[in-house]
């Protein structure tokens, strides 16, 4: 997905990249143990899924409070959004960057994505193995 992201994907990652939201940097498919978020902000803890038509509610809402245990919070927004209303999107994400707490003093000391996941197992199997 990174090398051939979706229309929406590209769209969100315009917004994203390059620092545009008050300096916060964000990854895209970031690996968070078993799962993969569409972006991350490392910063913010702040992870933002675009979701299309295929996406299984109850997986994403299982997916998210097990996320949210360790210490991340999803943004969902869906493809009909970024297509029809990207500002609005913008504005939200700006929204929840500024609610979310700093994780740590600016600059990181290691700013490698090493040993960012989550430990254990515990993610995949709640899934039942299957990836989201």
């Amino acid at each position: 997905m990174r090398k051939n992201p979706t229309e929406p994907e590209r769209r969100v990652w315009g917004i994203l990249s390059g620092s545009q939201f008050g300096g916060h940097k964000f990854r895209r498919q970031s690996v968070i143990g078993r799962f993969i978020a569409d972006f991350l902000c490392p910063q913010k803890a702040l992870i933002i899924e675009v979701d299309g038509d295929t996406h299984d509610e109850a997986k994403d809402r299982l997916r998210d409070d097990i996320l949210a245990r360790h210490g991340f919070r999803v943004v969902r927004v869906t493809n009909h959004d970024v297509m029809t209303n990207l500002d609005g999107v913008a504005h939200v994400i700006g929204v929840a960057l500024a609610e979310a707490a700093d994780r740590w003093e600016r600059p990181h000391p290691n700013p490698s994505p090493e040993g960012e996941g989550l430990a254990g197992d515990e993610t995949w199997e709640t899934l039942g193995n299957t990836q989201c």
